[in-house]
């Protein structure tokens, strides 16, 4: 079930890692809410930090700038889980950013690949 919604979103997204701050294509189980939960492992220093971003604006950790351009979650008469879509840039020179949609059931579907850091998506409130 997880596999076939993921690949439905992935499919509607116009290309992979890019697309649109906008509800999922077929979204009409989707709804919005305006904050993102978010969990952010330093890797390197085996330490994770949680982050409470509203829609629309931006929160860091570390040299990450995490801004949350939507927010999802299923109505309760469904699976539960969350989406949130992201653009996330890091302030080092020769860091990488990352621009896409993030499941919470489904984190490597679209994940980051930092050297440093992991960043999920926990829950939409």
């Amino acid at each position: 079930m997880r596999l076939a919604l993921a690949a439905l979103l992935l499919a509607a997204a116009p290309a992979w890692g890019q697309g649109t701050d906008k509800a999922p294509a077929g979204s009409g189980a989707w709804l919005p809410r305006g904050t993102a939960e978010l969990k952010v492992l330093d890797k390197v220093r085996a330490q994770s930090s949680s982050l409470s971003i509203k829609t629309g604006t931006s929160g860091t950790s570390g040299s990450l700038t995490i801004t949350v351009r939507g927010c999802f979650v299923r109505p309760p008469d469904q699976p539960a889980d969350s989406t949130a879509f992201l653009d996330i840039q890091d302030s080092r020179p020769t860091g990488t950013g990352f621009r896409g949609w993030m499941l919470t059931n489904a984190p490597a579907l679209n994940q980051m690949q930092h050297p440093i850091y992991d960043v999920r998506v926990v829950a939409c409130r």
